[in-house]
């Protein structure tokens, strides 16, 4: 990279300003997932304003891909990071993630006091649920699972994760998956050649990989010990955040299996959320503001951003200055492809249970649905038009 991208040990002000106001359009207009995300990132970074060559951003997005966690978020990070060091990385996920974090958490409030279950344009939210993890399976499968080896480990994965449903199944199912991947995948070849330069050393990179790993052991412990309802909080998100292999689609089931059997948020809440998570622009994770702000307000839901993101952060710190050793190896390559089929089946049953079970309760809800998800994928229409047509036909629906 040339001089003008190395603008990172003494960032200016200027610099985190500019960085703070591009993240932010961007924020405010990136619609249509993780995928679209990095489309966007592509166009304004590295085409626009040319902080980054091809080669290293293929590097970055390929990292992302492999860790746990939200692969768009931790690009924009990286990115902020490369371009002015960790103040800079700080000040891209800020801008990026806050319109919707403040836009979930105003919804939340709204929704307090109401009767969510007998408000028509909440079930057509749930409805948009429906259309929107069909067509995210859709896409995936397609992509992850194309040879019959990997539809296998969807099948088996989603046939464990429906019948023992708990997140201890699906930690297992996965780490099974990536042992079988690299198992059938010995020959995969790695053939990118690119090195990735980046600003952290390989001592701070571990020293945030030990913080990752200390507070995913520790978080429980402390949280047995003090029983205090915020630290409860916070191991829940923390968890959720670490273990989500393919995106925010899949980290539904995590956190929908760590909030609603113990009463914390209601199913109905649960599913408006993530329909209103899909009408506004950025990455999926922010739905965890909305959780958080259910159940404590303003504070939860700000606590809950900074438990889910936080794995994200140090993931991406962390593994970065080894990444240009670990992507070459073809056996890690063919465990991730084991991982991401495992995905595809956790999302499979996320979508059975509670997706559908909770929302296609009638054979209207079922046509409207169907309406829904071809509007989405074949008449390839934003995302925000399919959840403003799924409030408007919640509404006529309650009176059928």
């Amino acid at each position: 990279m040339g001089d003008k991208e190395v603008k990172h040990r003494n960032p200016s002000v200027r610099s985190l300003l500019e960085i703070l106001l591009v993240s932010t359009r961007l924020g405010l207009t990136s619609f249509g997932g993780p995928v679209a995300h990095l489309g966007y990132f592509h166009e304004e970074y590295i085409r626009r304003r040319k902080w980054m060559d091809e080669k290293s951003y293929a590097d970055l997005v390929a990292l992302c891909q492999f860790l746990p966690g939200p692969a768009s978020s931790q690009v924009g990070i990286g990115i902020g990071v490369m371009r002015a060091g960790i103040l800079g990385g700080i000040v891209s996920f800020l801008g990026f993630t806050l319109p919707s974090v403040l836009a979930l958490i105003l919804f939340a409030l709204i929704l307090q006091g109401l009767e969510i279950g007998e408000i028509g344009w909440i079930h057509g939210l749930k409805i948009v649920a429906v259309a929107v993890v069909a067509h995210a399976i859709w896409g995936m499968a397609e992509k992850l699972a194309p040879d019959l080896k990997r539809k296998a480990i969807v099948l088996l994965t989603l046939a464990v994760t429906l019948l023992w449903p708990t997140a201890y199944t699906q930690v297992g199912v996965i780490l099974l998956s990536g042992l079988a991947g690299y198992l059938l995948y010995t020959q995969h070849q790695a053939d990118d050649d690119a090195k990735l330069h980046f600003p952290v050393s390989r001592k701070f990179g571990t020293a945030c990989l030990v913080l990752f790993f200390g507070l995913l052991v520790l978080l429980p412990i402390i949280r047995e010990a003090t029983s205090l309802h915020w630290i409860a909080m916070f191991d829940s998100f923390y968890r959720s955040g670490s273990l989500v292999f393919g995106g925010g689609h899949v980290v539904l089931p995590l956190l929908e299996r760590e909030f609603v059997p113990v009463g914390w948020v209601s199913e109905e809440a649960f599913l408006a959320g993530y329909g209103a998570a899909q009408a506004v622009p950025g990455p999926l994770f922010t739905f965890a503001a909305y959780l958080g702000a259910v159940m404590n307000g303003w504070g939860g839901g700000l606590l809950a951003t900074v438990a889910i993101f936080l794995p994200a952060f140090l993931l991406i710190l962390g593994t970065l200055p080894f990444w240009d050793s670990l992507r070459r190896n073809s056996k890690v390559k063919g465990a991730l492809m084991g991982v991401n089929a495992a995905v595809v089946g956790i999302l499979i049953s996320a979508f059975y249970q509670p997706i559908w079970t909770s929302s296609i309760l009638a054979p209207v809800d079922f046509a409207f649905a169907a309406i829904l998800f071809s509007m989405l994928a074949f008449w390839k229409l934003p995302p925000w038009v399919i959840v403003l047509t799924g409030a408007a036909g919640g509404a006529v629906i309650q009176y059928f």
